[in-house]
């Protein structure tokens, strides 16, 4: 499949001042020098990162709404690399993999432009929003859900996103599409040979033990993210301590993950407790997990409407214990490791 893009084709954004000094204020159109169809206005800044600023904006010709990331000056590096990214991801159906869908790209002077469908609100903001009230567990099966097949559709084309977190997980639209979540910012994305061993990656919160002892790496980190997502969205705050990564080692060789043990979110924490398996080599693989999202739980256990046209199903208990089998099969100790409890 050909690029949705071509590198040696970027329009240029055409303004009479610095970029940044013009992103201070709304308004600004984005001009493509050979085709109207490439043409924005901002309308509002959703926010900005470590690489760059996030603009919404619409597409003149077509009146949509669309998602520009500008990159900073001095982090060519990382554009680049979120681009190779997205060209191996355009060889997927981003809808059906659950990931970002990149439109266009083009650049002004030293910055990279990226064009994004619009989508909703992260799942952080959308946790700050109810006080991180937890989720309930039919609704932490619909992102389990998508977040998986997301990270087999990764695993296709041998990419690993290296910065999974609750920012990166937006939802799409939840008035009309509840809990359609889709994976963002692949800015740190790798393949898998090209992760060397001993780098830094992920959000300390969200850092896998691997990353941490320095180990070699693969897409078995993403799995540890996705379970310790699902968990933060289960208990409404973070499982270990993560104020240093001494005291993260120290918090996972305890017994302390989870004190609720509800007889209907056992399975849940079964499922988690293998997706966070601190030893990377017992960690469920993708095709055992995945065996429940084209297997049993696909089959007639999902009881969450994913795609706001389908049909809502009645959340019945026992099928609800089948979901937090699958979820907490994910994510916590292997008590088939004995190290020393005080570490």
């Amino acid at each position: 499949m050909a690029p949705f893009f071509n590198f040696l084709d970027f329009p240029v954004l055409l303004t009479k001042s610095p970029i940044w000094k013009c992103l201070l204020q709304t308004r600004l159109v984005l001009l493509g020098v050979k085709s109207s169809r490439r043409s924005y206005l901002v309308e509002k800044f959703l926010g900005e990162g470590t690489f760059g600023k996030v603009a919404k904006c619409k597409n003149l010709s077509t009146n949509k709404e669309v998602a520009i990331k500008i990159i900073k000056n001095g982090f060519d590096n990382a554009g680049e690399k979120e681009l190779k990214a997205l060209i191996e991801i355009s060889k997927l159906d981003a809808d059906k993999y659950n990931l970002v869908k990149c439109v266009d790209v083009f650049r002004y002077k030293s910055h990279v432009c990226i064009v994004f469908e619009i989508l909703d609100q992260s799942l952080y903001d959308f946790l700050e929003d109810r006080t991180f009230r937890p989720l309930f567990v039919q609704e932490i099966r619909a992102v389990a859900w998508q977040l998986l097949i997301a990270l087999k559709g990764l695993k296709r084309i041998n990419l690993v996103h290296c910065d999974i977190k609750l920012d990166n997980i937006m939802l799409v639209n939840q008035d009309s599409k509840p809990f359609r979540v889709k994976l963002i910012d692949f800015g740190l994305a790798s393949k898998t040979k090209d992760i060397p061993t001993g780098t830094r990656l992920q959000n300390i919160c969200f850092r896998a033990p691997e990353v941490i002892l320095g180990l070699p790496l693969d897409e078995r980190l993403d799995m540890w993210t996705v379970g310790y997502v699902l968990a933060l969205l289960y208990t409404g705050f973070c499982i270990h301590p993560w104020d240093s990564e001494y005291n993260i080692i120290r918090g996972l060789y305890t017994n302390k993950f989870f004190t609720r043990t509800e007889e209907d979110s056992k399975q849940l924490i079964d499922l988690l407790k293998q997706m966070l398996e601190i030893i990377d080599f017992y960690r469920m693989v993708f095709s055992q997990r995945l065996y429940f999202v084209d297997g049993p739980l696909a089959a007639g256990s999902l009881n969450v409407c994913i795609h706001s046209t389908k049909r809502t199903i009645l959340i019945k208990r026992q099928k609800k214990k089948k979901l937090i089998f699958f979820l907490l099969n994910c994510i916590c100790i292997s008590l088939s490791v004995s190290i020393q409890k005080d570490f």
